[in-house]
């Protein structure tokens, strides 16, 4: 099926709740004008639809092979990467002094989800570019940045990064890759790295591997992590390339969805040692590495709008085309489109209103992290970094969680036929099941949230937010709609509930942590759930507003937002239950192992 890029409610989010115009007004943002976005957006949404969008299938289908230590990408994929490059896109948001086009990341961010959406597989290897791209330009040397972050950005070569190990997957402090000095300044590198993104292949002239290792009699855990600018083929001094380095592909996985995207094993120093480079500081790596993984995590955050988009996408479209039974109420004896049935329409209608509840979130997101970067006032971009440090677990994990449900009605809206791999829904649906596992779990990404982001500043940014909502529920209280109606009383108690939540964490952290990370995951949730549902209600705002403009686009907001309000919004309460249950973590922790 093709792919249309939503266009209208993208603008609409960058416009009416993420705040593109105050934005523009930041300093090195004066090209941010609605107009130059909407040209972008349109341009991007061509692109992703007719270039990369066609080999979705094909990536699914013929998936990128590994012989003899090399990684043939799946045909096509090469072309549309350099076109993808020539274009400009990878560097979208990053500086132009190294060859970007330096918009913001607001801007950026409906880009990402079109290429997502298009072909998660093939989107992943400039994923993870951007991220290998931001980890240079805050810890790399002016020397290394000079040398690989104009190659990154325009494509010539690809970035990674390197955590992983067999016997280290989210413990990182378990990481035994070694990186012994030389006399020249330069490490080895030694040591098995796996899960690699695009840890191989022949769409570039180079890859720059990011990689996390340690040096002799640095401390232990995770204080004694440095991290290594380890390319494929080393780089000369005049920034042409060199030797083949001593890091190789044994194999690429198997995997349940993505299949186009490699995923490698990669060996270092097999014959000698992988010659890398120190980013910053000796072990500080771990400090670096966060800043890839937090870019990474955002966008796998972006990823679960996407794939959720593409799939609902799908599902209408089968759904006004597939023919089958007469409605419930008798109107006619005739066989109806199944999108006329009442259980179709509930499934259709949670599918977009979770998509658009979870791309308006992470594009507010984006504009709390553009601030934070690009504000004249110390205190008002501290104040941002706050928020959006908050917000980035309830992307990541949040949104990659519902695409799960997302792409799983997709699959039932086609019924039987959903099963069957030549529909095209159940490659979303596998596609999407790695999302809330790899850049850090769904339960990595709510004990950051309950730990760094609740606990640590005593709730003061949860705070902040939930009375920014109070204020939202203020503005509602000007309307007698029904969607207003609606969507005042179940935002005001999924408020209480989240309210709830974050007072229960603050004030049994110390005296049973155990209980308040039982419930971690589901606070997680409930967070995404409630501040979902504040922008739906700000969108409801928007949207009476501007009804005149265009009834029909803004009557289906209207709608959505009611239907978010009294279908999705009610599951506050039961999650806040399940957080604050006095015996929520006995309940569990009571079985032993052997007793599973």
């Amino acid at each position: 099926m093709d792919y249309r890029a939503p266009l209208k409610d993208m603008m609409f989010v960058l416009t009416e709740l993420a705040g593109i115009d105050k934005i523009a007004t930041l300093p090195g943002f004066d090209d941010a004008n609605v107009d130059t976005i909407q040209a972008i957006l349109e341009e991007s949404g061509r692109f992703c639809g007719e270039v990369v969008a066609p080999l979705n299938v094909d990536g699914d289908q013929n998936p990128s092979a590994w012989k003899d230590g090399n990684v043939a990408a799946t045909p096509g994929f090469g072309d549309a990467f350099r076109q993808f490059s020539k274009s400009g896109w990878q560097g979208i948001q990053h500086p132009d002094a190294y060859g970007g086009q330096g918009l913001p990341k607001l801007i950026a961010t409906p880009c990402i989800e079109m290429l997502h959406a298009a072909n998660i597989s093939f989107a992943l290897c400039p994923m993870l570019t951007d991220a290998a791209i931001e980890a240079l330009l805050i810890a790399g040397s002016e020397s290394q940045r000079n040398t690989f972050v104009p190659k990154l950005i325009s494509g010539d070569w690809t970035g990674t990064m390197n955590l992983t190990e067999p016997q280290a997957g989210s413990d990182l402090a378990a990481i035994r890759t070694r990186a012994v000095q030389q006399s020249d300044g330069s490490f080895r590198i030694f040591g098995t790295k796996i899960f690699i993104t695009w840890g191989e292949h022949d769409m570039a002239d180079n890859i720059v591997h990011l990689v996390l290792a340690r040096t002799p009699g640095s401390p232990e855990g995770v204080r004694g992590i440095s991290l290594f600018l380890v390319p494929k083929f080393c780089v000369k001094e005049d920034g042409s390339l060199g030797d083949r380095n001593d890091v190789h592909c044994t194999s690429i996985e198997h995997k349940l969805g993505i299949k186009a995207s490699p995923t490698a094993v990669l060996q270092f120093g097999d014959h000698g040692g992988a010659i890398g480079h120190l980013i910053g500081e000796q072990n500080r790596g771990l400090e670096y590495m966060f800043i890839m993984m937090n870019a990474a995590r955002f966008a796998v955050g972006i990823q679960g709008v996407a794939i959720s988009d593409r799939a609902y996408q799908h599902a209408v479209s089968y759904a006004r085309d597939r023919i089958q039974s007469g409605p419930v109420d008798g109107s006619t004896k005739q066989a109806v489109p199944i999108i006329e049935h009442p259980d179709v329409r509930r499934m259709l209608a949670t599918m977009r209103a979770l998509t658009e509840a979870s791309r308006a979130l992470a594009y507010v997101a984006a504009s709390h992290c553009d601030i934070a970067h690009r504000d004249s006032d110390d205190n008002v971009r501290a104040e941002h970094k706050a928020i959006f440090e908050y917000m980035v677990p309830i992307v990541k994990g949040w949104s990659t969680e519902l695409s799960l449900e997302v792409t799983s009605l997709g699959v039932q809206v086609h019924g039987g036929m959903g099963f069957i791999e030549e529909t095209g829904a159940a490659q979303y649906y596998r596609d999407a099941r790695i999302l809330p596992i790899y850049e850090g779990t769904t339960a990595i990404q709510a004990n950051d949230l309950v730990g760094r982001k609740t606990v640590r500043d005593g709730g003061a940014i949860a705070k902040r937010l939930l009375n920014e909502i109070n204020e939202t529920l203020k503005l509602l209280e000007e309307h007698s709609d029904a969607a207003f109606l609606s969507m005042r009383r179940q935002l005001a108690l999924g408020h209480a509930s989240l309210a709830s939540a974050v007072d229960f964490i603050l004030a049994t952290m110390k005296t049973d942590p155990n209980a308040v990370f039982v419930g971690s995951v589901p606070y997680l949730k409930l967070a995404g759930i409630v501040l979902g549902g504040w922008q739906m209600a700000r969108a409801l705002i928007a949207s009476k507003k501007k009804l005149n403009d265009d009834p029909s686009f803004y009557n289906t907001k209207i709608a959505t937002a009611q239907f978010y309000a009294e279908h999705l919004l009610p599951y506050a309460s039961a999650l806040e239950g399940t957080i604050i249950s006095a015996s929520g973590s006995e309940g569990i922790l009571a079985l032993d192992a052997a007793a599973f």
